[in-house]
């Protein structure tokens, strides 16, 4: 692999300064404690990948009503807050920056993982055609309801109470997750959105939603430390879109407005070559700072900076085996092979135990 400079460009994202463009996608690891609070492992873990040029949490349920799998954390009550306070500490200590990846899964969920038994909610009443992991193993989701007016409401509140918890945690940001098929997802494309009311029918009614949300953490943080996260051409979880292109481009166009810290993609998706093609149209909608995601490697990355098509790049996979991935790339080193039996559950195996550079003084 050769050396990637522009990778190491240091660059602003909103009024933050990232010393590199090599960011740390959000990683779900289904480690954290059964009441949400994250796991004690999870302060080594961050503070390991703190030379990333950001980190972007595990997705993280802003309600107990947003969980959808089994041991992934919350960010809405004390204890959590003071959970993820460690985390936030460690990381800056070590010279990093961290945002929280604010989750609501919808009806990607089942009624094991919610309180009382309660149904999923979502922008529909139909389940989808999709499984999550609960305490048997893999469960096909549950039947969800659909929210109303009032149910909306209730859910932009409960986002705006963890941006206030993520702000009282020390993260430098959010991240709204609209992305993959969760909850904000299942509103923004018509494949899913079956509403008649001010919420769906048209591309305009069926943002509303995120477009209020958005109004919410505003309230907490500035603009320019909330950053979004969409996935055009996604089928993950059962999506799809009548339209994406021209649906997608007025999305793009409404958050362009609102001068935030940045726009994240996810670019590529299985089984979809034709994916990055649509999502290139897509770009010249969205005039700030724009971070890529899926399917990059250092050189892949470099090439997308010098072309201008993206600010930045997050690694997922990548960051789970090299801790000192920015190193690595720095260097052209090789990089250590993840354990895919080791992503999901589990101890410290195939969490903090990947190795670093030789020489690197971690």
């Amino acid at each position: 692999m050769t050396s990637t400079p522009s990778l190491f460009t240091p660059i602003n994202m909103g009024d933050l300064t990232l010393p590199n463009r090599v960011l740390m996608a959000p990683l779900t690891r289904n480690r954290a404690n059964a009441d949400g609070t994250p796991a004690a492992m999870a302060k080594t873990y961050y503070a390991q990948r703190a030379t990333a040029g950001m980190i972007l949490t595990e997705a993280t349920q802003i309600s107990p009503m947003g969980k959808g799998y089994l041991d992934t954390p919350g960010i809405y009550n004390d204890a959590q807050v003071e959970g993820w306070r460690e985390i936030t500490d460690t990381v800056h200590a070590h010279g990093g920056r961290i945002y929280c990846q604010l989750w609501h899964v919808g009806r990607i969920s089942h009624v094991s993982l919610l309180p009382d038994g309660a149904q999923p909610v979502s922008s529909t009443d139909k389940a989808a055609n999709a499984q999550t992991f609960t305490a048997n193993g893999f469960e096909d989701c549950s039947k969800p309801v659909a929210l109303d007016a009032d149910g909306i409401a209730a859910t932009v509140a409960d986002y705006a109470k963890a941006a206030q918890a993520a702000r009282d945690a020390g993260f430098d940001g959010i991240e709204v997750h609209a992305a993959n098929g969760y909850l904000l997802d299942q509103f923004l494309q018509d494949g899913v959105n079956d509403r008649t009311d001010a919420y769906g029918g048209t591309v305009q009614n069926r943002m509303r939603f995120l477009e209020e949300v958005l109004d919410a953490v505003s309230d907490v943080f500035p603009t320019s430390r909330i950053g979004v996260r969409l996935s055009p051409l996604g089928e993950a979880n059962d999506m799809s879109d009548s339209d994406p292109e021209t649906h997608f481009a007025e999305i793009y166009k409404m958050l362009d407005a609102r001068n935030l810290a940045y726009l994240h993609v996810v670019e590529k998706f299985p089984g979809n070559d034709g994916a990055r093609d649509v999502i290139r149209a897509l770009r010249p909608n969205y005039s700030g700072f724009y971070i890529s995601n899926g399917g990059y490697d250092a050189e892949k990355a470099r090439k997308a900076l010098d072309e201008g098509h993206a600010h930045a790049v997050t690694f997922g996979r990548p960051f789970i085996a090299n801790p000192d991935l920015p190193e690595r790339f720095r260097r052209g080193a090789a990089l250590n092979d993840p354990d895919p039996d080791t992503f999901y559950g589990g101890d410290e195996k195939g969490y903090t135990d990947y190795p670093f550079l030789p020489d690197d003084p971690a």
